[in-house]
């Protein structure tokens, strides 16, 4: 179990990671549930290791570019890019959509890579570095779809149903619209949502395998608008996808974050 210590400096991290422009000492106190003097030590020992900094201006708590340091460390020595990104590039290329790599890590599934294949018009283009939640999410039904139906309720159960502000009309609602996206998923071999996450988002995806183990590596997808994404398109994009997803998996050996994960599910 984590010490008092170290999860209020984990959770200092985590909340100055979604306010970019900082945050006052009184704030993150509030935020965290802790006292002002124990928010004080804990920022800081975070400046003191160099992964904060206060604003001699505003007072502010602000993070370092020390994590982005170590996170793109990470990724560069993951080998993640090498064998991910051509593959992205020429689904990108084919779908004129936004394609996304999203990687398995103990119980989350997080976004890590990407390639905009739209050019002009209407582009849809997310942050990297986002959970996919599983409920309402392409790549969340395709993980799910991958795995045996307990731990697939499992997995949803834990992570629960997204109720946030700006889901689509068609976001499922309970377990059991949720598991009948998960096998209407399984039927087609990739997931494909419209107006679920987020009204006026289409998107598909498939699960990425290790060749031989069979483990869920991730999930690779396509995005775009509704009105361009549409199911007409399915035959035509479907395709490119799954054969994108195949070719993830064999590669999958080129990565080592990839191959201490191929242990079986």
């Amino acid at each position: 179990m984590a010490t008092q210590q170290t999860a209020r400096a984990i959770g200092a991290l985590e909340l100055l990671c979604a306010h970019p422009a900082g945050l006052a000492l009184q704030a993150i106190a509030d935020a965290l549930e802790m006292p002002k003097s124990a928010a004080h030590r804990t920022l800081a020992d975070l400046v003191e290791l160099g992964h904060a900094r206060q604003d001699p201006g505003t007072s502010r708590y602000l993070l370092s570019t020390r994590l982005l340091s170590l996170a793109f460390g990470f990724l560069g020595a993951s080998g993640l890019g090498d064998v991910s990104q051509p593959l992205l590039d020429a689904l990108a290329e084919a779908t004129g959509e936004l394609v996304r790599l999203g990687v398995i890590d103990g119980g989350r599934q997080v976004w890590v890579a990407k390639s905009q294949g739209a050019r002009s018009g209407l582009r849809y283009d997310p942050d990297m570095g986002r959970e996919a939640a599983l409920s309402c999410t392409a790549s969340g039904h395709a993980w799910l779809a991958a795995l045996n139906g307990d731990d697939a309720l499992a997995m949803v159960a834990r992570q629960g149903i997204a109720t946030h502000d700006g889901l689509g009309p068609n976001a499922p609602r309970t377990l059991q619209d949720v598991m009948a996206c998960v096998c209407r998923a399984r039927e087609r071999g990739y997931a494909w949502v419209a107006d679920s996450s987020s009204p006026g988002l289409s998107a598909l995806a498939a699960a990425v395998l290790h060749p031989s183990t069979g483990a869920v590596l991730g999930t690779v997808s396509v995005a775009g608008p509704s009105l361009r994404l549409t199911e007409a398109r399915l035959p035509v994009v479907a395709p490119a996808l799954l054969a994108t997803a195949r070719e993830l998996g064999l590669a999958s050996s080129g990565s080592a974050f990839f191959a201490a994960r191929a242990s079986a599910p």
